[in-house]
């Protein structure tokens, strides 16, 4: 409960598919054994400007239910399309010692989860390049019935 209260103080605009959001997807075909993380494919990606506020506790209870090196490869594929992204580190500091880290990785990852969205596109299962649209922010993740 109290993570989706800040996880609301967060959210800015209804219905936008962020790159935290994709961190979870994966894909379900039949036959697939390696279906996440999904790759993408960017027609149209939106960075909120001015960037939405930080809120460092969310942040720091949802990392280590992220897959941090899936966020570093989606982040390497939207950077062709959006050069203001902020760098991040190969690997994180340990999170039990995130009261060190220092305001700017906290807010560079916050803008990576949060402030990007990716608006027209399409994400790619990596075990059988099986292709889902994205159009106005909704991932269209259904199968057809013979991928059931």
């Amino acid at each position: 409960p109290m993570v989706a209260g800040l996880l609301s103080n967060c959210i800015s605009r209804p219905v936008i598919m962020r790159l935290l959001t994709h961190n979870f997807l994966q894909s379900n075909a039949k036959g697939t054994e390696n279906g996440y993380p999904l790759q993408i494919e960017v027609e149209r990606l939106e960075v909120e400007d001015p960037p939405s506020e930080v809120n460092r506790e969310l942040l720091l209870r949802l990392l280590p239910k992220l897959n941090y090196n899936a966020l570093l490869k989606a982040a390497e594929q939207i950077t062709p399309h959006e050069s203001s992204l902020p760098p991040l580190p190969p690997q994180l500091p340990s999170i039990e010692k995130s009261d060190e880290w220092d305001d700017a990785l906290v807010t560079n990852l916050h803008k990576i989860l949060f402030d990007v969205h990716l608006i027209d596109g399409t994400l790619i299962c990596p075990g059988t390049g099986r292709k889902f649209p994205v159009k106005d922010s909704i991932p269209n993740m259904l199968l057809h019935a013979d991928e059931i």
